[in-house]
């Protein structure tokens, strides 16, 4: 794979992060991802197959916290998989899993790898630090800031 390829793949990638997640563009699904789609790692528990799910994640956080902005930490590509790190924050001000807005500042750090074919992602698996977003929600004195 070209060097080019390979900078294509990473920014495509990175620009549907920063359309779904950080503007909440919820047609950047429409745009990105392959028609056949596979989330191997839905983002929470429940989400529907596919890019329903990562529309219904854009969706739930960015109810939950309008101000969302995700910061690549790293994005590495090598053949047709790109791999991203990053580090995410916003204010809560919305339900989330259960619990109503506290006002604080949530961050949630994860790696994503996504496939890319044809232009499109075509597969994503992803670990979230969903424990830290749980005790950041469920303990008064924990948060990002």
């Amino acid at each position: 794979m070209t060097n080019d390829q390979l900078t294509r793949n990473k920014n495509l990638v990175a620009d549907f992060i920063q359309d779904l997640f950080g503007k909440g563009d919820l047609t950047a699904v429409d745009r990105y991802l392959a028609a056949d789609f596979v989330n191997h790692d839905p983002p929470f528990p429940g989400s529907p197959d596919g890019a329903a799910g990562m529309r219904g994640a854009a969706e739930r956080f960015r109810t939950a916290l309008p101000d969302w902005r995700t910061e690549v930490e790293h994005l590495v590509a090598e053949d047709d998989l790109v791999v991203e790190h990053f580090h995410a924050r916003g204010t809560h001000v919305g339900e989330l899993f259960g619990q109503p807005g506290t006002g604080r500042t949530l961050t949630l750090r994860g790696v994503q790898i996504f496939r890319i074919a044809g232009d499109r992602i075509v597969e994503r698996w992803g670990r979230l630090d969903e424990a830290g977003l749980h005790t950041q929600l469920t303990t008064p004195w924990a948060g990002g800031d």
